[in-house]
This record gives structure tokens, C-alpha cells and sequence, in this order.
């Protein structure tokens, strides 16, 4: 075939995912390909609140509109920023091995979580991850820090911050492990829907690039992706809905996943439990929504949709 287009964000992160994927089709296939960089909104508002250039979608779209107009054959992108709704034609076909989907905290002067003086000003994006952090320190200021994984050390290094919290999946990649303070446990820090997975998606009935691209597929991060895309989808949340979830194999052939979601000031929260078969991943997902939902977490969810853009 021709040369294999692989459309990917212009970031070092996202430049490294589609790079492994290059690495991985040519061990597999032996295909020749090239790194095609697509701008996204996300990208062209790098300072801008989240909130204000949309939520759905935003570091997807035009990798999207570039796939269905053929101008590439496959976009690389980190699951944790894929909508649970796809335009019609194209499809996640493959979810390589998960990395490590926990969050860590980088602080200036080697404080944890614990040891953060009150006060201390901490900087994330995710209103997940905000929330949390005020449930176990509210008297922390939390504030919004925008840009891409090198930006936001910058930030923390010229003082803006005293510390500020990223997945360690990126920092992995990026050989940047070595900034980091403080691994923050599930249980204080439930991660993102999809964190630390990447996706490739590919156009329906392009048989060529789907047989190059299924074998790339590890079966236990699909169906733990696919349990925690299924609950997201009941719950009908953007990426800035307050929703934490981890599914894994704690047992062989049994996925366990913890969920929750949490009101703004981190006060309020419900959290859930679930364990069942993989090969029912995403009905897992649902009834795990619904658990939530029958304790408590509908109305903590109307309350955000009243004080925030959905």
C-alpha cells in the first residue's frame, strides 16, 4: 500500500503516542508510514479556561474531519479525550496496552499532598481532579493551569504554583518520571475515564487499514476502556464532569472498576464498586452508572449541570 498517513496533535505527548504507534505497525505490518500534524481548537486556545472552548471533543474534532475527508488513515489519540459518541464512520479499532492511569502531583519543593502548606496554591485543568483535591484539602487554593505537560512545569518552576498534579502516563512517556513528587493513590485520586489508554481510530470499510491496525488491540485495556466509556455514556458526562473510574483485572477473568463523581467544592461524593465478567464490559459500565446514580449521584450531577457548562 501506500504510505500509511498517521494524523496525531502537534504536542510532545501526542507526537511520542503517535511515534509508538509508527513503531508498533512497522513491528507488526512492516508498513511505511508518516506523522501527519493536525491543529486542534483545543490547541489554538492553549490559555484559555477549559470550559470556554467546549468540552466534548475539543482535542479530537479536526483529527476527525481530517480521517473522513482522507487526508489521513489513522488518528492517534488519548482515550481520556475521546467523546463515548463518534461521528458515523469512524471507530476506535484498537486500544494498545494501557500505561499506568494514576495521577501525580509535582510540587516545587518536594511537599506532598499531606505536607502542602494551607494555602498552598496547586494547579490542574481537570475539574476532576479539583474536586478531589478539595475533598481531601480544602484549604488549598486551587487553581486552573492551561498548556501542555512542558508549559505547566514551566509554570510550577517560575513559582505561579506550589505544586500541580498531571497523569503519570504522560510524564512515563515523556522520561519525565523523575519530577515527580507523589503518586496519588486510587483512593484519594480516582483517575480519568480512559487515562493512560490510546485509540486508534480508523474510517468503517477501510478493510486495508483496519487489518493493519486490529492487531495493535490489547484485549484487557479494551475492555476495561470499553467498561469506563460505557459508564461515562450513561452519565452523559463531558470531560468536565467531576467523574473518576478505574476498571482493571484484580482477579483473571473478573474486571473490577471503582466510579464516582463529586460535587464542585468536593464535599459531597458517591462512590461505587463493581466486578463482573470482560466479555460484558460495557454492561458492567451501565450498571455501575445506575449504582451510582440510585445513590445519589443524580442529584449531585443536576447540581453541576445548574453551575456549570456541561
Amino acid at each position: 500500500m501506500k504510505k500509511l498517513r498517521i494524523g496525531s496533535r502537534g504536542s510532545k505527548l501526542a507526537l511520542w503516542q503517535a511515534q509508538n504507534i509508527q513503531k508498533l505497525l512497522r513491528v507488526v505490518s512492516n508498513v511505511d508510514s508518516e506523522i501527519v500534524i493536525v491543529k486542534t481548537s483545543g490547541d489554538a486556545m492553549p490559555n484559555a479556561p477549559i470550559a470556554t472552548v467546549g468540552t466534548k471533543g475539543v482535542f479530537i474534532k479536526e483529527l476527525e474531519d481530517e480521517l473522513l475527508d482522507g487526508r489521513i488513515d489513522v488518528a492517534v489519540h488519548s482515550m481520556k479525550d475521546v467523546p463515548t459518541e463518534l461521528p458515523g464512520g469512524l471507530a476506535i479499532v484498537a486500544t494498545p496496552k494501557r500505561a499506568d492511569p494514576r495521577d501525580c502531583l509535582l510540587s516545587r519543593n518536594g511537599a506532598t499532598l499531606d505536607t502542602l502548606p494551607s494555602g498552598a496554591k496547586v494547579g490542574t485543568s481537570s475539574l476532576r481532579r479539583q474536586c478531589q483535591l478539595r475533598r481531601s484539602r480544602p484549604d488549598l487554593d486551587i487553581r486552573e493551569v492551561r498548556g501542555n505537560v512542558d508549559t505547566r512545569i514551566r509554570k510550577l518552576e517560575a513559582g505561579e504554583f506550589a505544586a500541580i498534579v498531571l497523569a503519570k502516563a504522560g510524564l512515563d512517556r515523556l522520561e519525565l518520571s523523575a519530577r515527580i513528587t507523589e503518586i496519588l493513590p486510587p483512593e484519594l485520586m480516582l483517575p480519568a475515564v480512559g487515562q493512560g489508554a490510546m485509540g486508534i481510530e480508523v474510517r468503517l470499510g477501510d478493510d486495508e487499514i483496519l487489518d493493519l491496525t486490529l492487531p495493535l488491540n490489547d484485549s484487557a485495556t479494551e475492555q476495561a476502556v470499553t467498561a469506563e466509556r460505557a459508564l461515562l455514556q450513561r452519565l452523559e458526562g463531558g470531560c468536565q464532569v467531576p467523574l473518576g473510574a478505574w476498571a482493571r483485572f484484580e482477579k483473571q477473568n473478573e474486571l473490577t472498576m471503582d466510579a464516582a463523581i463529586f460535587s464542585a467544592d468536593g464535599a459531597e461524593s458517591v462512590r461505587r464498586q463493581i466486578s463482573g465478567s470482560p466479555a460484558d464490559a460495557a454492561a458492567l459500565g451501565r450498571q455501575l452508572a445506575e449504582n451510582l446514580l440510585d445513590s445519589g449521584a443524580d442529584a449531585i450531577l443536576n447540581s453541576l449541570t445548574r453551575g456549570f457548562t456541561v
